[in-house]
C-alpha cells in the first residue's frame, strides 16, 4: 500500500459470486497458534509485540512515498490505544510538524515475523472521504531489494470513496503497483463500517489464499518463474495503519468532517 503508487485500472473487481466461494477456516491446514494478540490489557500497545512507523517518512517528508498527509505518531494513546478488548488506531485532524493530521503505524518487524502460515485479523474499518486503513504485510530483510522487489502483501486495503468495496493485493517486481500491474481483487458488502470480519491470508510456497471471513476472493498462485515474480519465500511482518490522502486514499480529498475515525481489531492471529 505505502511504498508505491496504486493504478486501480489493474484490479478486476469481484461480483457477489464472491460470498459463493469454498474454503473456510475449519478446512485451513494451518492449525497451530504460534503468535496471537487479544488486546486483553488496556492501555499502549503491547511493546512486545507492536513497534512504530513514525512521522511523515521517506528521508524529507514524503508522506511514505505515496503523499499522504498523516503524522505517525509514536506512542500516543489518541493515535494508538487498548480498551474494552480492542486495538483502536485513529486518525485524527490535528497538526503535527507539516502534517493536519496524525494517525497511527503499528509493526511487528522483529516481534512477530513469519515464512508461510495463515494470518488472520478481525477488525471494523473507519469510512469517510480521504480514509485509507491497511492491514498488509512487508519483508523484514528486504532479501531481494527494495520495493517492490522483495514482495508487499496486502491483506485488507480500504479508500473511503469506494465504500463497498476492500482489496487483497501483491506487489512484486514483475507485478508491481507503481505500474498498474499489481495483482489483487476486491470483495463487495455494504457493511464494512458497522461490523467486524476476518480479514486473512493463508500463505504457503505456491500460493496466497485472501479471505474475508469464510470466503476465499483471490488466489496469487506461484509462478515457479523467479523472485520477480514470487519473492514469498522469505520471512513477512505485520503492519496496521490508517492513512489519510495519499495518490489513492486521496483521489478525491479528505473530508475534514469525518474526524476522528477509528479502526477497531478484536485480535491477531497467527497460525502455522
Amino acid at each position: 500500500m505505502k511504498t508505491g503508487f496504486k493504478n486501480l485500472l489493474g484490479v478486476v473487481l469481484c461480483s457477489c459470486l464472491c460470498l459463493l466461494s469454498v474454503a473456510t477456516t475449519a478446512q485451513t491446514k494451518f492449525k497451530k497458534l504460534v503468535w496471537a494478540d487479544e488486546f486483553n490489557k488496556p492501555g499502549l500497545p503491547d511493546a512486545a509485540k507492536w513497534g512504530y512507523d513514525t512521522a511523515r517518512g521517506c528521508p524529507q517528508n514524503c508522506g511514505w512515498g505515496n503523499n499522504e498527509l498523516q503524522y505517525y505518531t509514536f506512542k500516543d494513546k489518541k493515535n494508538a490505544r487498548v480498551e474494552n478488548g480492542k486495538l483502536i488506531v485513529e486518525a485524527r485532524k490535528e497538526t503535527k510538524t507539516d502534517a493536519a493530521y496524525t494517525s497511527a503505524r503499528l509493526v511487528t518487524k522483529n516481534k512477530g515475523d513469519w515464512k508461510y502460515g495463515r494470518i488472520e485479523i478481525k477488525a471494523k474499518i473507519p469510512q469517510g472521504k480521504g480514509m485509507w486503513p491497511a492491514i498488509w504485510m512487508l519483508p523484514t530483510k528486504w532479501a531481494y531489494g527494495g520495493w517492490p522487489k522483495s514482495g508487499e502483501i496486502d491483506i485488507m486495503e480500504h479508500v473511503g470513496y469506494w465504500k463497498d468495496s476492500v482489496f487483497g493485493t501483491v506487489h512484486t517486481g514483475a507485478y508491481n503497483g507503481m505500474l498498474g500491474t499489481q495483482k489483487g481483487k476486491a470483495i463487495s458488502r455494504n457493511d464494512w463500517y458497522n461490523a467486524f470480519h476476518v480479514y486473512a491470508i493463508e500463505w504457503t510456497e505456491n500460493e496466497i489464499s485472501f479471505f474475508v471471513d469464510k470466503n476465499k476472493y483471490f488466489v496469487f498462485k506461484n509462478e515457479h518463474t523467479n523472485t520477480d515474480a514470487w519473492p514469498f519465500d522469505q520471512t513477512f511482518h505485520l503492519l496496521i495503519n490508517i492513512a489519510v490522502g495519499g495518490n489513492w486514499g486521496g483521489k478525491f480529498g479528505v473530508d475534514d468532517s469525518v474526524f476522528p475515525q477509528r479502526m477497531e481489531i478484536d485480535y491477531v492471529r497467527i497460525y502455522q
